[in-house]
């Protein structure tokens, strides 16, 4: 549940973001979500960007404890490199394109597209195992984490027609709408998780009450 609440407190922060001034003069349709960070709500950012690294942990942790997954398996990796790219990404600031390119920026964008990817196959791979006899929930975990790959998918063509001596990849969409779509929906499938694994903790403790009820009888 702690996993779940850090999510969800994360992904409000940031909503927050697109309404409260000076950020909300910030386009969410051809700004990216890092943009928020060059003002002066950046402490805002960071932490809304420090919740969803906590509770995307919290979650990997909880797959651990519970024997679904083992600590040095691919999805455990998977999610410590979205964990440690988030916070690469609070550290080294996007690029500033009033003043020019920096090393930073440079950093923070590689740090994004380890982490974009890296979540939903994540989610992709522990789905089964959160998952066993509850189909509408593995797909829905599933369908988030597909969503998100697919959302970056898109900004991968640009990048590719860019290479082919066509026009810049981030006037190729509205970057900033399919970044957040991106996120969101990678957010959305490490949350269904989240929310699986306490669903189960909760059954299995009413379970285990009820056994201590009837041999208590």
């Amino acid at each position: 549940m702690a996993s779940v609440v850090a999510l969800v407190l994360g992904i409000v922060l940031m909503l927050m973001l697109h309404v409260v001034p000076p950020t909300n003069e910030i386009s969410p349709y051809r700004r990216t979500i890092s943009e928020y960070a060059l003002g002066p709500n950046k402490w805002v950012f960071d932490v809304a960007v420090l919740l969803v690294a906590l509770g995307s942990a919290l979650a990997f942790v909880a797959l651990v404890q519970r024997g679904l997954v083992r600590a040095w398996s691919v999805a455990v990796v998977l999610g410590a490199l979205w964990t440690l790219s988030l916070l690469v990404i609070i550290v080294f600031t996007k690029t500033d394109w009033t003043v020019g390119p920096s090393i930073g920026g440079t950093i923070h964008r590689f740090a994004s597209v380890i982490g974009f990817v890296s979540l939903p196959v994540a989610v992709l791979l522990v789905a089964r195992r959160v998952f066993p006899a509850r189909p509408g929930w593995r797909w829905a975990a599933r369908g988030f984490a597909v969503l998100s790959l697919g959302w970056f998918g898109v900004i991968g063509v640009g990048v590719v027609r860019m290479a082919a001596g066509y026009g810049p990849w981030w006037l190729f969409v509205p970057l900033g709408l399919v970044e957040r779509a991106v996120a969101l929906s990678a957010v959305a499938a490490i949350a269904t998780v989240a929310l699986g694994l306490a669903r189960a903790a909760v059954e299995t403790g009413e379970q285990g009450e009820k056994r201590h009820l009837v041999s208590s009888a």
